[in-house]
């Protein structure tokens, strides 16, 4: 019974303490100032529950010592009691604004955030405005109220923005270890961004960050970009340069500043920069070479597993290239690039290897591959103007005489098998032309279908299952030629002595120079240029497709540079095989007036549609139009 009555007591004590003002001399003030016949004052009722229901009321209320008052008393300031606080808080832009606009009145400037003086909770308290989990609702009566706060302030929308960053939504969940409004802006020393002395300043952000993420603020504070600013560097980049400010979100969540597809464009904003690249004496190509590399062109097609910045230069550990800490230094380049590619970098050379020029489309990084570049620069246009000339002075001749069907020396029709053999190379060819020009200009119009069906993944895809009908083409072609016709064939096609004077002669007839054209055989130098064109455009796409496919093998047994050797000679050889089969096969197949509108051999063996009656003249040469 004795312990019983303890504990009721001990509770009874407990409850009164809690809510019972116990200051000096509140009995007294409360005879009058809780009366209801005595004029009560509604703004003490919260006291017996405030952080103040302990401190005496002539603390706050100066002058009220003597009954009935008299007259001149002070009103209440409360750095009587908080000086340092009050100190900091008048020389912050929120003190300054609210006293020059209510006056003097030191409470009158603590209430919106504190609230009513005799309401004042502790801060600990759920109960009190300025509670962790109450900060922006606290924050927001100014600063989501239209006009009270500047217009470029406003314009930010910072409490709404802020309930829907990963830390305010962390908040709104009842984490109280995450970040709310004055664990980055501080209290009563709130001040500008561009204020040097602000916790949110460029120069202190990342230590105010890294109060919760110090594993964090360690590696930035010793990369090239956070060595920067220590040094006073504006334009390195900081905390909120990458992360966003009040729209902070988890880097891997779509929407995020570093979400995997818009990484790039955030590094991209200052390396891509001409004024801070002149300033820095940074490289301003690495923003262009990275965007068409492998990597680059898959993010923009949409790959978000391919590697970006980041991935190569690291995150919060960006160090120069020099630096034997860094991840792009040539010693750690099979470390970083085998993350990807097992086995990569192993064969590379060190120091002074050009990475991003290596994988860039504008093959900058080898000398060999420059050479590559040069020689089909020179080599296309070369080829397509003999093409166009020699086409022209065809098309010219024959427009200007009668027209006569196409008739060959010792004509063979084609047989079934290698009508099927021309149709199958015909539509893998159609299919790797168009899905490969497609993963190379993603962006382009015509690209659409293939982005519409699921973007890089699909065109990569489509690209290799159209290789498989085209090696499988040439596997039985290879097969066809072993048998009697099929030697018989290469036989007919094998360069000879009259594939030098029949281009003569032709040339001869087609500019006047001669009176008669030359008679070709069905396989002249017009189809071997096709055909032996084939073989090799086939056996360097071949090769070179193969070592783009099996690249992680590639990277791994062999220098850097025959990889880029290859990607620039499977890019210009397809460009100059498909102008090549536009100009030169669109042209003997379709435009040349003797088959026009078209040579039916892919599909009867003979260029003539079986109902089309023989001309007149058939088999009687092709004598010159004057002379007949």
């Amino acid at each position: 019974m004795t312990v019983v009555l303890w504990a009721v007591f001990a509770a009874a004590s407990a409850r009164a303490a809690a809510t019972a003002p116990v200051n000096p001399g509140a009995e007294t003030c409360l005879a009058c100032h809780s009366d209801p016949a005595a004029a009560p004052d509604p703004k003490l009722k919260p006291l017996s529950a405030s952080a103040h229901r302990r401190v005496a009321c002539d603390a706050c209320h100066k002058g009220t010592g003597d009954v009935p008052h008299a007259a001149g008393v002070k009103v209440v300031d409360c750095g009587n009691c908080h000086k340092s606080q009050t100190r900091i808080f008048k020389a912050s832009p929120h003190g300054a604004a609210i006293l020059k606009k209510r006056g003097p009145a030191i409470a009158q400037a603590c209430a919106p955030c504190h609230g009513k003086g005799h309401a004042i909770a502790k801060v600990a308290s759920e109960d009190s405005p300025v509670a962790k989990p109450n900060e922006p609702a606290t924050c927001g009566a100014c600063h989501a109220v239209h006009g009270i706060v500047p217009a470029e302030i406003e314009a930010r929308a910072p409490v709404a923005t802020f309930l829907r960053t990963i830390h305010g939504e962390a908040l709104q969940s009842g984490n109280l270890k995450a970040a709310a409004c004055k664990d980055c802006h501080g209290s009563h020393d709130i001040r500008p961004p561009s204020d040097p002395a602000s916790r949110v300043s460029a120069m202190r952000i990342a230590s105010t960050c890294g109060k919760c993420h110090a594993a964090e603020a360690g590696l930035y504070a010793e990369s090239i970009h956070g060595t920067a600013v220590a040094q006073g560097v504006r334009a390195a980049p900081t905390c909120t340069d990458c992360h966003g400010e009040h729209d902070i979100r988890p880097p891997n969540e779509a929407g995020s500043r570093l979400a995997p597809a818009a990484r790039t464009k955030v590094c991209a904003d200052c390396h891509r920069s001409a004024r801070i690249a002149a300033e820095f004496n940074l490289p301003l190509d690495r923003v262009g070479t990275f965007e068409t590399s492998f990597h680059g062109l898959a993010a923009r097609g949409g790959d978000l597993r391919v590697a970006g910045c980041a991935s190569c230069h690291g995150w919060h550990d960006v160090l120069p290239s020099n630096d034997p800490r860094s991840r792009v230094n040539p010693a750690h380049l099979p470390e970083t690039c085998g993350r990807c590619h097992p086995g990569a970098g192993k064969r590379w050379p060190g120091a002074g290897m050009k990475v991003h020029e290596l994988l860039a489309r504008e093959a900058g990084g080898s000398a060999l591959a420059v050479f590559v570049k040069r020689m089909y620069l020179i080599a296309i246009p070369f080829t397509v103007c003999l093409m166009l000339l020699h086409n022209a002075l065809d098309l010219g001749r024959k427009a200007r005489g009668p027209r006569r069907w196409r008739h060959r020396e010792g004509e063979v029709p084609l047989s079934v098998a290698e009508r099927w053999q021309h149709a199958a190379n015909g539509v893998a060819f159609i299919l790797l032309a168009y899905s490969g020009f497609a993963l190379q200009h993603g962006d382009a119009w015509w690209a659409a279908p293939l982005r519409a069906l699921g973007g890089e993944g699909v065109r990569r895809g489509a690209h290799r299952a159209a290789a498989a009908p085209l090696l499988l083409t040439a596997a039985a072609h290879l097969a066809y030629l072993a048998t009697k016709k099929g030697r018989a064939r290469l036989k007919a096609m094998a360069p000879a002595w009259r594939d030098l004077r029949d281009p003569v002669a032709l040339l001869g007839y087609n500019i006047g120079a001669t009176a008669r054209a030359p008679q070709l055989p069905q396989f002249s130098y017009i189809e071997k240029f096709e055909y032996w064109a084939l073989v090799w455009g086939s056996i360097v796409m071949t090769v070179t497709g193969g070592l783009l496919f099996f690249h992680n093998l590639a990277l791994a047994i062999l220098p850097l540079w025959t990889v880029e050797v290859a990607r620039i000679a499977h890019y210009m050889e397809a460009v100059l095989a498909c102008l090549a089969i536009l100009i030169w096969h669109g042209y003997w197949i379709a435009f040349d007036p003797e088959v026009y509108p078209l040579d039916w051999a892919w599909l009867f063996g003979t260029a003539r549609l079986p109902s089309a009656p023989a001309p007149a003249d058939e088999g009687e040469g092709e004598e010159d139009e004057d002379a007949q």
